[in-house]
């Protein structure tokens, strides 16, 4: 067959490459299929081989998709864990590097095929703008998930724990949340904020139960290490081994000088001094603490740096102080709706001039639910890199990566629904110094109580 039928019979592969018209069309008819179906311009006007590999991977990305988007829509958590596993990540970033880099080939082969110095002059650079914006929204696309699912696996693999997921209790996933409060004027880490969060395993409804660092004669769980070592009470007959016998102690006291107390702690995640401190609380509120997160109070301002700052409505004005002394004011912050960055954050979770525990319990909680409510994916996503670094230094849990994908979906819930609270403070009838814990206890019970379910629906 002659160059002129094969020209007229199959433009695209055998153009007239002296009509500026039909090399004009055939390019962008080039550049379009392309778009739509990668691979399939050297189907017809170039490697044929490439081309079949090219539409073939198209379509299983296709497959993978729509499998993806109904089982998302069929059973969501199930994608969230899959997304949300080290190794699943890692596989997501490796098939997303080989369909950026992919893209990049049979996008620069497809400029290569239009030959754009055939067409009209007028259509070349709209033809080469359309491929470059093709290539940065397909290749740029699939390299920056790949960079994110690498950078997602890493920080998954760091802070969570391979483990089986704990099942629910009572319906019910009681985490428990320390705020790390160390220095270099102090031995270890003592828990500055202590609080459980209490999620209904079915409606995602939330309550925050806050705990006083100050409490005395602090209960454990029956059988543990610290109840047969203080069957009365914590420091209720000769003291304790630490200078006071108060909550946020237990940790000191058992991570210096008891460790042995909780000799699998470390294999299992955690620390002997986390254990310690869950078998207070478990003591203290009756609930069974199935996680814990321990959140560095310094590692804190980094995550909030991290985010862009958080926004909070200061209701008294809270000092930063310039020295060790907490006598000179260097600053305040507020009154007012104020956006806090993470070093103001932290001041404004933890000055103590002219204030009481239980203002800062206010303060931590308030900080604690303007980043719950400002922790979404858009901001995640913008910051991630920074977010993640320093998530790895803020955050220690035993919470398994097989559960993340679980309280992800609980999460999205949990932000449509009112967030209770219950503080053990005076206000609710709770002393410190003599606590009552059978009244602690009932305010717990009614706190984390199934709540109506005309009263879900939130706002």
């Amino acid at each position: 067959m002659s160059q002129a039928s094969l020209a007229s019979s199959q433009p695209v592969r055998y153009p007239d490459s002296g009509s500026q018209p039909v090399m004009t069309r055939r390019a962008w008819v080039l550049v379009v299929l392309n778009i739509l179906i990668p691979g399939s311009a050297q189907l017809l006007a170039g490697n044929r081989r490439l081309g079949r590999f090219g539409v073939g991977a198209t379509f299983v990305l296709w497959a993978l998709i729509i499998a993806a988007g109904l089982t998302f829509l069929l059973s969501r958590s199930t994608i969230l864990t899959i997304a949300s596993m080290s190794i699943s990540l890692i596989a997501i970033a490796l098939v997303l590097a080989f369909y950026a880099v992919l893209w990049l080939i049979l996008t620069l082969d497809t400029l290569r095929l239009v030959r754009l110095i055939k067409a009209a002059p007028s259509a070349r650079g709209w033809v080469a703008g359309l491929a470059t914006i093709l290539l940065v929204a397909t290749s740029g696309t699939a390299a920056y998930g790949a960079f994110v699912a690498t950078t997602a696996s890493n920080f998954v693999s760091n802070v969570f724990i391979t483990a089986p997921p704990k099942p629910a209790i009572d319906g019910r996933y009681n985490i428990m949340l320390l705020g790390g409060d160390s220095g270099p004027d102090r031995d270890g880490l003592r828990p500055d904020s202590i609080t459980v969060v209490s999620i209904d395993a079915a409606t995602g409804a939330a309550t925050m139960i806050g705990l006083p660092r100050n409490m005395e004669y602090v209960p454990f769980s029956e059988g543990s290490p610290l109840a047969a070592a203080y069957p009365n009470g914590y420091g209720a007959d000769l003291g304790c081994e630490v200078s006071v016998c108060l909550l946020n102690s237990v940790y000191t006291e058992v991570e210096l000088m008891s460790p042995e107390m909780y000799p699998d702690a470390v294999a299992q995640g955690s620390e002997p001094g986390i254990e310690g401190m869950r078998d207070a609380v478990q003591g203290i509120t009756g609930l069974s603490i199935q996680y814990y997160a321990l959140i560095d109070m310094q590692g804190f301002l980094d995550l909030v740096d991290s985010l862009g700052g958080i926004t909070v409505d200061v209701a008294t004005a809270v000092p930063i102080h310039s020295d060790e002394t907490f006598t000179t004011v260097a600053e305040w912050i507020g009154p007012g709706v104020v956006h806090l960055d993470g070093y103001h954050a932290l001041w404004y979770a933890r000055s103590r001039h002219d204030t009481s525990d239980y203002d800062r319990m206010a303060r931590q909680r308030q900080l604690e639910e303007a980043l719950l409510e400002q922790f979404t994916p858009a901001n995640v996503l913008s910051q991630l890199q920074g977010v993640a670094a320093a998530g790895t230094r803020v955050v220690k849990t035993d919470i398994p990566q097989a559960s993340l994908g679980y309280f992800v979906d609980l999460a999205s819930k949990t932000k449509n629904l009112p967030l209770q609270n219950v503080e053990l403070v005076p206000d609710n009838g709770v002393d410190p110094e003599d606590p009552d814990y059978d009244h602690i206890r009932q305010l717990v019970a009614a706190g984390v109580a199934p709540i109506p379910s005309s009263d879900t629906t939130g706002g």
